[in-house]
């Protein structure tokens, strides 16, 4: 759901004077209600786009809390805050036993020396109240320690249930003021949960926050599900699930349960996923030995063929505009990467690098496409451009597979077998900050969220 704008009115925070316009925003996981200031002019920056990155040593001093009963929940947003920014790799929160001054009051101005005697570059101050109607009011603000200036500053009205997307929220938008570039923070992981012996596993499909928090199954494990893809536009995923018979296609709506069937094909299906606007579904349709892409209206469940040719076409996506697709296919002897405009036509291989190349997505920047590598015995999760150029590997194993971009498209997510079963990964696109995402048992086949706020 996107945010609605309401009537302006006035809020004053210590330093620059910002201007501010009150936002509702919505997107499954309770109302919040959002004072958002203009972003100042910001003389500390981080500069995402080199290779070897120096994390910015930032300050995160525990949110004051309203009243004695509110302490916890407020230690806990820090600690999210803390969390998503350390984990992003460009940040590099100080150890609170280092601090000097301990913050008690959020409308005074710091005492930068304290913070610069600790190397600090960023301070994030904040504070969480209840209100008479029960609602938290949650606050924050940014400082350049050295220039001494306020960057950023918002309020946030909202359940006290709601409280780690608030953290979330506001992990983003320090990520936004300080990269120039939007964060991730904010968004949902679906993915393929696996349990019990390698031979019988029961997999269903489930969500997750990125951080690896909130866990829900949404299928009960009764059938075999593969490949979830988010709707761009709605809290709604495709996915593949294999019953009785042949596999069908399903819609699923997160929030209700509600699932549909996308449409009856003569052959096995494969590899669904949404258009940029939510409108379409394309797939690979399987028809004898080879399998060629379609594409479905979901409105009136008309079917066009894309691609026609003695191969086997498979994993499209669209390009984040929705001009061009990127698919796997063997049509020239081995698994490598095309593309071709979205209503079919002339497809171009742009994937010339070592061994074979499959399962392509575009980044929803539109800069790359990932894809996983099979050199040998290997599996690498790499990167191209949409011309061909700039193929690099980010991380190469025994067994990598399922790239899905964060909604910013710095970050991909993937999944690695190491042997027992499957686990989540996270790493940059330019190939540094590893991390293992958290699970509740073996998961695969994730596939990221746009923003929810």
């Amino acid at each position: 759901m996107k945010p609605s704008t309401f009537d302006s009115f006035p809020f004053s925070f210590v330093g620059p004077t910002l201007n501010r316009r009150h936002v509702l925003a919505g997107a499954g996981a309770g109302a919040l209600a959002v004072l958002a200031p203009r972003r100042a002019g910001a003389v500390l920056s981080i500069d995402i786009n080199q290779g070897n990155i120096q994390p910015m040593p930032i300050a995160l001093p525990d949110f004051v809390a309203g009243t004695p009963g509110e302490a916890e929940m407020a230690r806990n947003v820090t600690s999210v805050i803390t969390a998503d920014l350390q984990r992003s790799g460009l940040f590099a929160p100080i150890n609170p036993q280092a601090y000097i001054e301990k913050i008690t009051n959020t409308d005074a101005v710091p005492r930068f020396a304290d913070w610069r005697a600790i190397n600090a570059q960023a301070l994030a101050t904040g504070r969480l109240t209840r209100q008479g109607d029960g609602r938290l009011k949650v606050e924050f603000r940014l400082w350049d320690v050295f220039a001494g200036q306020q960057l950023d500053g918002k309020q946030y009205f909202t359940s006290p249930d709601n409280w780690r997307r608030i953290a979330h929220i506001i992990a983003d938008a320090i990520y936004q003021t300080l990269t120039g570039e939007k964060g991730y923070f904010d968004s949902r992981i679906v993915f393929v949960d696996e349990t019990g012996p390698k031979r019988q596993r029961i997999k269903r499909l489930a969500i997750m926050d990125q951080d690896g928090f909130g866990v829900r199954y949404l299928t009960r494990g009764d059938e075999l599900v593969l490949t979830p893809r988010f709707n761009p536009s709605t809290q709604e995923i495709t996915y593949m699930a294999y019953g009785q018979g042949q596999p069908k296609v399903y819609l699923l709506n997160i929030e209700t349960g509600q699932r549909e069937i996308v449409g009856n094909f003569p052959g096995m299906s494969f590899a669904p996923r949404f258009s940029p606007d939510g409108q379409k579904v394309i797939m690979s349709l399987q028809q004898g030995p080879n399998a060629n892409l379609f594409v479905m209206d979901l409105r009136s469940k008309q079917t066009t063929r894309l691609t026609d040719t003695p191969a086997i076409d498979t994993a499209p996506c669209y390009s984040p505009d929705g001009k061009y697709i990127c698919f796997e296919s063997d049509r020239g002897g081995s698994q490598q990467i095309y593309v071709m405009p979205a209503n079919g036509g002339p497809a171009t291989r742009i994937s010339f690098g070592q061994g074979r190349h499959a399962g392509p997505v575009w980044s929803p920047r539109g800069d790359y496409i990932a894809f996983t590598g099979l050199i040998g015995s290997q599996f690498a999760i790499g990167v191209l451009k949409p011309d061909g150029s700039g193929e690099r590997i980010l991380t190469e194993g025994f067994h990598n597979e399922g790239p899905t971009f964060a909604p910013n498209g710095r970050v991909i997510m993937f999944f690695r077998d190491l042997g027992p079963g499957p686990f989540l990964y996270t790493i940059d696109i330019t190939g540094r900050n590893e991390l293992k995402v958290p699970t509740p048992s073996y998961a695969s086949d994730p596939a990221w969220s746009p923003l929810l706020s």
